[in-house]
């Protein structure tokens, strides 16, 4: 046998320490891979709230702009219910977009998953070729 070969007996010995190293390096992939996700969708979350803050205020402006035009036509009250309903309408149709995106939304980290799906086949392959 040559000296940089290793006997069954050697490598059985530290199976435990390499399996527990190859978790822990994927729990702190997976640990790394969330952080990063969760760090990505704060800063979106920061600008979609800053352009929806933004937004709200020339939406305010275009709202009564339209409820003037419509009194021209209809008493006042009648533009202002106009729109108002409009409005309702509008956010209906908007709740029930985003709850339906995020059902596509998955919350567990792919990379690491498919990694472990590996690592196990990779195991289940070498212990297969050891024990004829």
């Amino acid at each position: 046998m040559n000296s940089s070969e290793e006997s069954v007996p050697e490598i059985l010995t530290r199976l435990p320490e390499q399996l527990t190293d190859l978790m822990r390096s994927e729990f702190k992939l997976a640990r790394a891979e969330m952080t990063e996700n969760a760090k990505q969708s704060g800063q979106a979350a920061g600008f979609m709230g800053a352009g929806g803050f933004l937004a709200a205020f020339g939406f305010a402006g275009l709202l009564t702009t339209l409820i003037l035009l419509l009194a021209l036509v209809v008493p006042a009250w009648a533009a202002a219910g106009i729109v108002t309903l409009a409005l309702f309408a509008a956010a209906g149709i908007a709740v029930v977009v985003g709850r339906s995106r995020i059902k596509h939304v998955s919350p567990t980290p792919e990379t690491t998953v498919s990694n472990v799906k590996q690592d196990v086949e990779q195991i289940k392959e070498g212990a297969h070729h050891d024990n004829p």
